[in-house]
């Protein structure tokens, strides 16, 4: 009787978390491009055949996904896209106003200067002629703008919480910068708001604050319903 064949060896830890990783951040990026949309289904095996790595790796990226809202799992049937929760979302956007709103508020009650408001003007208070216009950029500098405004505050946790938040959003969000007219508009009011903070006028900058975040949430929504529609449309073809 032959024995069988010795099994391959399992892949060390850092090499399966490393692969891992890069199947979640590749997944993740083509959720967030629209690639893949809401109900679109695979298998760990069809997966795994695709990116070229083992169906280890796969699992641990597909959960991961799952435990952030994104992928759900059915037996039998597999994984899928889940479709985009406004509902969680709208929840996710109004924690971030809190957070934000709280932090201009400490930062305006200072007296201290802080050098990392001062590395913003390099950023939003440039000239139009300067003002950068690829959307994956512009769409950074506005994470680290918000982001800025927290850490800033000095409040450790608070930062972590916001840039949970932040990535929770981003599917949504970094779609306000395809438009031109979005990013004229952001590079506008981040330097109203980001003037206001560096001279201390708390109320000014919490009501601009407050403004812009209202409005890019209701121009994402509109922008992400019409995503969704012109992909769907590319699938059906």
């Amino acid at each position: 009787m032959r024995s069988a064949p010795p099994r391959a060896p399992a892949a060390p830890p850092a090499v399966r978390a490393n692969l891992a990783e890069q199947v979640y951040t590749t997944l993740k990026g083509q959720i967030h491009d629209f690639q893949l949309v809401a109900g679109d289904r695979f298998s760990e095996a069809e997966l795994g055949a695709s990116l070229g790595v083992s169906r280890t790796p796969v699992r641990e990226a597909l959960f991961r996904l799952r435990n952030e809202g994104f992928l759900d799992v059915e037996a039998k049937l597999g994984w899928f896209v889940k479709p985009i929760d406004f509902a969680k979302l709208e929840e996710l956007y109004d924690l971030r106003t809190v957070l934000e709103l709280s932090s201009v508020l400490r930062l305006c009650n200072r007296n201290a200067e802080s050098a990392e408001l001062e590395a913003l003007k390099d950023i939003w208070l440039v000239p139009a002629a300067e003002r950068l216009s690829d959307a994956r950029q512009v769409g950074a500098n506005d994470e680290q703008f918000h982001a800025t405004l927290v850490r800033a505050a000095g409040n450790s946790e608070m930062a972590r919480v916001h840039w949970d938040v932040t990535e929770r959003i981003r599917i949504i969000r970094h779609l306000d910068f395809t438009r031109l007219d979005r990013i004229e508009a952001t590079y506008a009011e981040h330097a109203k708001i980001l003037r206001a903070v560096m001279q201390r006028k708390a109320d000014q900058a919490q009501l601009l604050l407050k403004s812009h975040i209202d409005q890019s949430k209701v121009e994402v929504r509109k922008i992400t319903l019409h995503t969704l529609n012109e992909a769907r449309a590319r699938q059906a073809r």
